[in-house]
């Protein structure tokens, strides 16, 4: 959630120099609706979610960030916004979902 609130204010405009982050990572709203999604969901989990569904949702959000960060080096350089929720040209944001896959799946392996 962190990540959609930081890309919301680094939006005051449609380039990446005007990103908040810079070049090395430009969340346009399509990924900062995906990643507020998550965040809400994610919170809402941990307060309502069972231990079960939430080792459900994490090896989910595992899943998903292990396909884009693969897709982003597979695919290489490609159309701006990748199924109409993620920057993939740049390799950072592979790097990113792909680390965020190690941990989400380290974190829904472990026994507590």
């Amino acid at each position: 959630m962190l990540v959609a609130i930081l890309g919301y204010i680094g939006i005051i405009g449609p380039t990446m120099e005007q990103s908040i982050f810079g070049e090395a990572w430009y969340f346009d709203n399509g990924e900062n609706v995906a990643h507020l999604v998550l965040g809400v969901v994610a919170l809402g989990a941990a307060f309502l979610a069972s231990a079960g569904m939430q080792k459900m949702l994490t090896m989910l959000v595992a899943l998903v960030a292990l396909f884009f960060g693969l897709y982003g080096f597979i695919a290489g350089p490609g159309p701006a916004n990748t199924f109409g929720l993620a920057n993939l040209e740049n390799p950072l944001d592979n790097v990113l979902h792909l680390a965020i896959a190690a941990w989400a799946g380290y974190v829904s392996w472990m026994k507590k």
